[in-house]
């Protein structure tokens, strides 16, 4: 079952690489620091855990791999700016992504945080241009760029920073935090290409995409806590030196570690009320829950 996972990962994951590089040959900016800045955080690799969730929804709903890419890329543009800027000292303050060294270690922060903002508009470029072939294509752009906004990911980015060093965290913030900073662009991967397909499975998806979220965020404030450099490629213990708000200082590690099986059993009932083949799904909710970067 895992060499099978690993093996289909690998399918979507290089397929999408695939079409990023050509996309990022396209790429052509003055001045020249300005594009490298952006394909150097862009190809810095990683899980791509949003196109890969993109494609094998896809594959159960019958849409595209061709169909969904444009969508994929722009998905992949907003996550990588999302990063730059949080390496940002003003931000989360770290050094490294992925084992190299963070954008703003490189160009320097005014250079990365262009580099974030060229790598956002592109991506609504990129959504733009996909309206032209209609409707679908539209309501599918403008869920994107809702995840994405102030009504998502950066309402959560917002709420993170706010919050931290609260005297009384309470469970409702941190839920808030979980549901936007990190689900909402995972809720947008799953749910896009139900739109694209008229709406299949689309409250289905959209609450699987939620539960995932918030188990993928578990499982990153326990690696926080207690994963390593080696294997994460970022800084470690930064959460509990800078006093923010999550799961392990609300819950403890064991209390996190017993809501990362109770979310992974919700991924599963709800993927078990989707026709058509799941087990990828399944293996990727598993592949979550046991990550170690």
């Amino acid at each position: 079952m895992a060499d099978n996972f690993d093996l289909k990962y690998e399918e979507f994951r290089n397929y999408f690489n695939c079409k990023l590089d050509k996309s990022l040959e396209e790429i052509s900016t003055v001045p020249q620091v300005l594009g490298d800045s952006m394909k150097y955080s862009l190809k810095l690799g990683g899980k791509r855990i949003r196109p890969v969730l993109m494609y094998s929804v896809g594959e159960v709903l019958g849409v595209e791999k061709q169909k969904l890419t444009p969508f994929a890329c722009a998905l992949e543009f907003i996550h990588t700016y999302s990063l730059i800027h949080d390496d940002l000292p003003e931000m989360d303050n770290d050094d490294f992504r992925r084992g190299k060294p963070s954008n703003h270690k490189v160009y320097g922060a005014a250079n990365a945080v262009l580099a974030g903002d060229g790598l956002l508009n592109t991506a609504y470029s990129i959504l733009l241009g996909e309206c032209f072939k209609g409707n679908e294509y539209i309501s599918a752009a403008k869920f994107i760029c809702d995840a994405a906004g102030i009504y998502g990911m950066i309402a959560g980015q917002s709420a993170d920073i706010l919050h931290e060093k609260d005297e009384n965290p309470d469970e409702d913030t941190l839920n808030y935090i979980y549901e936007n900073k990190t689900a909402k662009l995972l809720i947008a991967a799953v749910t896009v290409p139900s739109v694209l397909k008229g709406g299949a499975y689309y409250s289905e998806l959209k609450e699987f995409g939620r539960k995932l979220g918030y188990l993928f965020q578990l499982t990153d404030d326990i690696l926080d806590a207690c994963g390593s450099f080696d294997k994460l490629g970022k800084t470690t213990g930064k959460d509990e030196a800078e006093d923010k708000l999550t799961a392990v200082k609300l819950y403890g590690i064991d209390g996190c570690k017993l809501r990362v099986d109770v979310v992974g059993d919700d991924c599963h009932k709800i993927l078990d009320g989707l026709q058509g083949d799941v087990q990828f799904l399944h293996d990727l909710v598993n592949f979550v829950k046991s990550r170690l970067n």
